[in-house]
């Protein structure tokens, strides 16, 4: 047979103990902090977070040497250093001035009041580009022994990142039916985070697990993490395994899952493996469990207790053991030895993952950098017998395309080195290639998932190339379209007008069945002197419209961003924008500083049936509308803020288009910007609600934003937002069996009288006025009442006197006494009602 064994004796025996015992830590403002961490308090509002205080959990010892948890908080404005320019200014979200790097101001011909901001500003998106640290773990799950319930034969192999407070993961399985959920569980054994998977005809599973507390992130870099897969459907199985670092990860680009032949095994393991730079070397390491039946017992070879696993090199592969791995038909083999000898077994292949195997080619990263405002977009997917998939779009040139190759990096300008040409299947007309590589070695596999190929476009007026750019790796982020779709193009020439620029671009643009629309962006080529600030990363906003010069109306700014990479949701999208991206008449733009009326830019085509606009939710900036109708009057009032693209009231709240992390209020002229504070969850069982920023109870309660309360399941309520109260145009119910709220606006019942009226100012709803009742409330002298505000109702801490015909309002002024209940003085207040 086509198949070669790499069979590995298993020698020795640990014991591997897991860590017990509880959290010490501090307890502040409802939320909990490890030991050492800081923080900054949020005072709640209108102050916000107070960026000048911060805050510290000291270790103690408490009686019989406990480890406890102490909050010490400091002004930390006194330790600002003193600015060295004449103008310093205080930036969203610091305690201290700082000088302007140049004009801090973009242009005045600016779209937006763009403002440079420093990297970590809750102004812009996290930045998940390939150059951020990351930090990679992975997990072996196998079947639960010990137990009196038989153990599964299913084995799975997962990989998470860790990037700022996101953690993503790709699951593979076998010899288990499809998980329902994924679970991690604390060093406690408590559920932490629980996601539900989509029921798909696949062997891989996509997650992220947003915001992660701070605490779990250190049992995560402390390896005290563990995660647990469990079916339902047939008989029910689980498989669990733990968390954990390796130094392999970031080397590797085949894989193997280990598997047994027997039932309930409860056995399995994983290989990771690489080439050698240089020679027909295959190292690999392996990780292995439940070969032998004793519970928290596990069998390695050439075991230490510093190196708990497997390293060994099969060199000098031949030419045909080199064509089997490069075709996923190398066998890896672990055998034990003994009397009762077991065997587990997996077919080698190309490392899978989430992630998006793609390319963005620009003029500024050709061999001899240009600006051309020309782009092209490449898609990859690799299959496990070595094929590689390909669709490339290519637009904006300056002459005919000549050649389009795939290629190593050259060790000299001149001298390019092609290892495939794509070029029979580009049509010209379209600008398209679309197709297969089937002839993939073994190292060119180990060179497309190390980043290390690069694609390359000529043309008559460029013969070494007019664009190139590197395949590389896009770390998932909980977007679906990037695994399935075809990306966007983005082109300087595409602006209005054209743009010749050395950027180029490709987006991921969708619209899910509550008319949200999901983004991801990626952006190469922008040279260093268009933006020295930043080191050639882009720096920029984005924005999506409809095509043509009379679309400010229906323009909206999507996010800002530093970096190569933003994604994000935009939720309260017109009826009339939700049209163009239904007839393709819409389009997506990224502007920089050098062109701030547009860098590059594509169409956008993305069918839906939103004709009525968003659906589902009602977030708090929807809540805009029932208070302030006419936009006019906000321009008029000074007390309005103007933010993406938006005037909003003063004492508003909204939640912003960036980051659906944050809540945004306006104060007098200013935007203040928090990130939201995740409530803690007393349930056993807890799941990331999708587009939301924070987890919630499963099947037990409802956390709602706008009152910050818990909710009992199938109750409902009027939403709650402050300032103004209740919301009795909006009804909220909690959705008990998936721990979501779904708030939708009252539909008010048809009337037969040809004038209406509301019975209070703050009801939603007009009624018919009853015979013979007058529609106004006269007053005599003397006489006192409760006034009723529009949108506030009644004030019952108001006692308007009406002395001569002239309204006065008196409003009681209240003081606390230590130990004493309040007590009221009411001064006389002057109003115009």
């Amino acid at each position: 047979s086509n198949q070669q064994e790499v069979v590995v004796q298993t020698l020795c025996i640990v014991v591997l103990m897991g860590p017990s015992g509880l959290i010490a830590g501090c307890s502040f403002g409802g939320r909990f902090y490890s030991l050492e961490d800081t923080w900054h308090p949020d005072l709640g509002e209108p102050f916000g977070v107070m960026h000048c205080v911060q805050c510290y959990c000291e270790t103690q010892r408490g009686r019989k040497s406990k480890v406890l948890g102490k909050v010490s908080c400091k002004n930390v404005k006194r330790d600002c250093p003193e600015p060295s320019c004449d103008d310093p200014v205080l930036l969203p979200g610091q305690c201290c001035k700082t000088c302007p790097k140049g004009n801090p101001y973009w242009p005045t011909n600016c779209p937006y009041n763009y403002i440079d901001l420093p990297k970590g500003n809750p102004y812009y998106s996290e930045d998940i580009s390939s150059g951020e640290s990351r930090t990679d773990f992975v997990a072996v799950l196998t079947g639960v022994t010990g137990s009196w319930l038989p153990s599964s034969s299913g084995v799975a192999r997962a990989r998470f990142s860790l990037t700022r407070t996101s953690l993503t993961f790709s699951i593979t399985y076998q010899r288990i039916g499809r998980p329902s959920r994924v679970a991690f569980l604390d060093s406690d054994g408590n559920t932490a985070f629980e996601y539900k998977t989509p029921k798909r005809d696949s062997d891989m599973i996509c997650g992220v697990w947003k915001n992660l507390p701070q605490s779990h992130v250190r049992q995560l870099q402390a390896e005290q993490l563990r995660v647990t897969m469990t079916t339902a459907t047939g008989r029910r199985e689980q498989i669990e395994g733990k968390i954990i670092k390796h130094r392999a990860l970031f080397a590797e680009t085949f894989s193997s899952t280990l598997t047994s032949e027997k039932e309930h095994s409860g056995m399995g393991g994983i290989a990771m493996l690489t080439l050698s730079d240089t020679e027909n070397n295959l190292h690999f390491i392996l990780i292995l469990q439940g070969l032998i039946q004793h519970r928290q017992r596990e069998i390695h070879a050439n075991v230490t207790a510093y190196d708990p696993d497997f390293a060994e090199v099969l060199t000098d592969l031949n030419s045909r053991e080199l064509f089997w791995l490069s075709r996923g038909q190398l066998v890896i083999a672990v055998e034990t030895e003994g009397p009762d000898p077991r065997h587990i077994s997996g077919f080698i292949t190309g490392r899978k993952s989430c992630d998006t195997i793609q390319s963005v080619m620009s003029s500024g990263d050709a061999l001899t950098a240009g600006k051309t405002g020309g782009v092209g977009s490449a898609f990859f997917h690799l299959h496990d017998n070595g094929t590689l998939d390909y669709q490339v779009q290519i637009a904006g040139l300056s002459s005919e395309v000549v050649g389009l190759t795939i290629e190593l990096k050259p060790r000299r300008r001149s001298k390019r080195s092609v290892l495939y040409d794509l070029a029979p299947e580009f049509d010209r007309p379209s600008g398209r290639a679309t197709g297969s590589w089937s002839r993939l070695e073994a190292r060119h596999i180990h060179m497309l998932l190390q980043n290390e190929l690069f694609i390359n476009v000529a043309t008559a007026h460029s013969q070494e190339g007019e664009l190139r750019g590197q395949i590389r790796g896009l770390l998932y982020s909980g977007l679906e379209a990037p695994r399935h779709e075809v990306p966007i193009p983005l082109a300087g020439q595409f602006v209005s007008p054209p743009v010749l620029t050395s950027a180029g671009g490709h987006a991921w643009v969708s619209v899910d069945e509550r008319c949200h629309l999901h983004y991801e962006i990626v952006v190469a080529g922008l040279s260093k002197a268009d933006d020295l600030t930043v080191s050639a990363q882009l720096h920029g906003f984005a924005e999506i419209g409809e095509l043509g010069e009379s679309s400010t109306n229906h323009k909206r700014l999507l996010t800002g961003f530093y970096g190569s990479q933003a994604q994000g949701v935009l939720k309260d999208i017109s009826v009339e924008l939700l049209r163009h991206l239904d007839r393709g008449t819409a389009f997506i733009q990224v502007s920089t500083k050098v062109n701030t009326r547009g860098e590059i830019r594509g169409r956008v085509h993305v069918p839906n049936n939103c004709e009525f606009g968003t659906r589902g939710e009602v977030e708090v900036a929807e809540f805009d509308g029932l208070f302030v109708h006419d936009p006019e009057e906000l321009k008029k009032d000074p007390h309005t803020c103007f933010f993406e693209s938006q005037h909003h009231a003063h004492g508003s709240l909204w939640t912003p288009n960036y980051n659906n992390c944050f809540t945004c209020s306006c104060q007098k002229r200013t935007v203040i910007c928090d990130p939201v504070i995740c409530p803690v969850l007393t349930c056993s069982r807890t799941i990331q609600p999708e587009d939301k920023c924070c987890p919630v109870c499963l099947g037990e309660c409802c956390y709602f934003e706008g009152d910050q309360k818990m909710h009992a399941p199938g109750s409902t309520w009027h939403p709650f937002v402050p300032p103004f109260g209740y919301i009795k145009c909006a009804l909220c119910t909690c959705k008990g069996a998936t721990g979501e709220v779904h708030c939708e606006k009252v539909t008010c019942p048809a009337l037969t009288c040809s004038r209406p009226v509301r019975r209070s100012p703050s009801d939603c709803c007009k009624e018919c006025p009853e015979e013979g009742k007058p529609l106004l409330n006269f007053y005599q002298n003397s006489d006192n009442w409760h006034p009723r505000v529009p949108l506030m109702g009644e004030m019952k801490w108001h006692h308007p006197v009406d002395q001569k015909g002239k309204k006065h309002c008196r409003t009681p002024l209240c003081f606390s006494k230590p130990l004493e209940k309040k007590h009221c003085r009411t001064p006389s207040v002057s109003v115009n009602l």
